[in-house]
């Protein structure tokens, strides 16, 4: 047997793991309760940053989002700011579905977004079409956000191409009263 070959179950046994997550129903009793509707509101501020897979901070932005709901219907409006100066809009559509589930759209999500609520914590998962020097990568996003209080909220996502992790984005979300 060659080398490749005796190497090729150990990379498919990694790549399994890789692709393993973090069941949401472990955050059932955290409290507050997330609450999409409640939450997404009228006004929220993020700031964030992207890095490489490597840890290094590649780009830093604020967001301002604009939040409205009409019944199970969101809205999320959000006007990007990033540290060169650049600015990006992205716009959600947010369906509320039974059982804590949501499904979400915008003009640079593939396909559309799933996302499950427990407890205090959101996960969320998409694919986003990012754009690159000129070039437009479909990536695998994997969002966690929890719920600290009323005001706060974190969110960690790990972005991955072919089981491989590219990078990861933190943000820190506070509502306005």
């Amino acid at each position: 047997m060659t080398w490749y070959t005796q190497l090729l179950p150990v990379v498919g046994i990694c790549m399994l793991s890789a692709c393993s997550t973090t069941d949401v129903s472990m955050y059932a009793k955290e409290k507050p309760a997330l609450d999409l509707k409640q939450y997404f509101n009228g006004t929220v501020d993020a700031w964030g940053m992207f890095q490489d897979r490597k840890g290094n901070v590649i780009k830093r932005f604020k967001v301002v989002i604009q939040c409205s709901w009409q019944g199970d219907t969101g809205t999320l409006d959000e006007d990007f700011t990033y540290s060169d100066g650049s600015t990006q809009k992205r716009v959600w559509t947010i369906r509320k579905k039974p059982n804590g589930q949501y499904i979400g759209t915008a003009a640079d999500v593939v396909g559309e977004a799933v996302g499950i609520t427990s407890g205090n914590a959101l996960r969320w998962k998409y694919v986003l079409a990012l754009p690159v020097d000129g070039t437009v990568y479909n990536v695998n996003f994997e969002d966690w956000m929890i719920l600290m209080d009323d005001q706060v909220m974190l969110n960690r996502a790990e972005m991955s191409k072919f089981g491989f992790k590219l990078g990861e984005v933190t943000l820190s979300f506070s509502k306005r009263p």
